[in-house]
């Protein structure tokens, strides 16, 4: 439905702000909107290559502004809004703006939507933090003191280079052992068992992250069977 060369902006209906909006189109110029994420864009004044959900949350007078042939209405209701875009959107890398914050049963819905399609790159942007799941391999422009967060959605592994407690050896899992708030001694080496770790970083590594991602030859997660 919505396909680049280069990655794309795609705007949720969470806690976000015009500020977030520049940030993520500074890097990522082609804008999707998730549902009643196109009243950010429209109110900024960006115009939205498309905008896909089943719009029951958008404002008729949002709606109004944007041409009908970009408007995609998605009508079945076992996905939410940011899996119905994010599914739609064949693009190297997805920033994610307005999926944090605000109701939290949203934000761990889109989360788990970046666990149900690891072979999506995809980061969403926070007031504070960047959040994706880790890829099998990554090295992370973090400098000393930088906090690195890892959160298991499943039963996963992990060795690291550079972080002040490193992961070798230990067992992650939801309602066990979580690897939130260790710390960068400079750069850090991941990797990672499978595809079922958040990677929580500070927000101002965005850029820099999205550029190491764009040209990172990795291997990505294969979809899910």
């Amino acid at each position: 439905m919505v396909r680049d060369s280069g990655p794309v902006t795609l705007i949720g209906g969470g806690e976000a702000f015009e500020g977030d909006l520049e940030a993520a189109l500074a890097l990522a110029p082609t804008c999707v909107a998730a549902d009643s994420g196109a009243a950010l864009a429209v109110a900024a004044g960006v115009p939205l290559t498309a905008l896909i959900g089943d719009l029951d949350s958008t404002p008729a007078e949002v709606l109004a502004q944007v041409p009908t042939e970009r408007c995609h209405r998605i009508a079945e209701q076992e996905s939410t809004d940011f899996e119905k875009a994010l599914t739609r959107i064949d693009a190297p890398l997805v920033l994610g703006v307005g999926f944090t914050g605000a109701r939290v049963d949203h934000q761990l819905a889109a989360f788990n939507t970046l666990a149900a399609h690891p072979h999506l790159p995809c980061i969403l942007l926070g007031a504070q933090e960047i959040v994706m799941l880790a890829p099998p391999q990554i090295t992370l422009p973090t400098a000393a003191g930088d906090v690195v967060s890892l959160m298991p959605l499943a039963r996963v592994q992990g060795r690291s280079v550079g972080l002040e407690w490193p992961i070798d050896g230990l067992d992650f899992a939801p309602g066990g052992r979580i690897g939130t708030s260790n710390r960068a001694l400079g750069p850090v080496k991941l990797e990672i068992s499978g595809p079922d770790m958040l990677l929580i970083l500070p927000r101002r590594l965005m850029a820099p992250l999205a550029a190491q991602l764009l040209r990172q030859v990795h291997v990505p997660w294969p979809a899910r069977a």
